[in-house]
């Protein structure tokens, strides 16, 4: 009982999950202002504005660091998977997503009945990744700082 206690009182898992959440949530928002159209199924798909993957990453980094002191080596170290997380948003899943493209244009002109189709949106461009970067640690911060845990929420709404 104390493991799940203790797991439900992680304000910085907590926060830094839900700034990704909201990441995924505004790319229904963005994609609509650039195509008009509203598609839920974009909150379960990888690419786009902004990056959801970069806002986890750098929620939990200032967590961290908030949380137990900028000066911290953990700190650092959440720094660090950070910064690789975000260059491979914006660079290895970016190329291997240029790459599907010209793969799917080969595919189609060498055998137009082909129905095999890669997904091309696996990257961000480096503003998405950036924007991303930025939503996690505000959200992060600010849920830690002016509220806490879940487990504070929870008890606030049943007391």
């Amino acid at each position: 009982m104390y493991e799940i206690t203790a797991f439900m009182d992680n304000s910085v898992l907590f926060w830094s999950l839900l700034s990704c959440l909201f990441a995924q949530f505004f790319k229904i928002i963005f994609n609509f202002f650039s195509t008009g159209k509203i598609r839920f199924g974009i909150m379960f798909e990888t690419g786009g504005m902004p990056s959801s993957h970069s806002a986890l990453i750098t929620g939990a980094s200032s967590g961290i660091g908030f949380q137990l002191g900028f000066d911290s080596p953990i700190f650092a170290l959440a720094i660090a998977i950070s910064l690789i997380v975000m260059y491979d948003a914006s660079g290895v899943r970016k190329s291997a997503g240029i790459q599907a493209a010209e793969l799917n244009k080969l595919s189609k002109k060498l055998d137009p009945k082909s129905e095999v189709v890669l997904k091309e949106t696996l990257g961000h461009t480096k503003l998405e990744v950036l924007v991303g970067s930025l939503l996690g640690p505000l959200i992060t911060l600010l849920g830690v700082f002016f509220i806490g845990s879940p487990l504070k929420i929870f008890n606030w709404i049943i007391n």
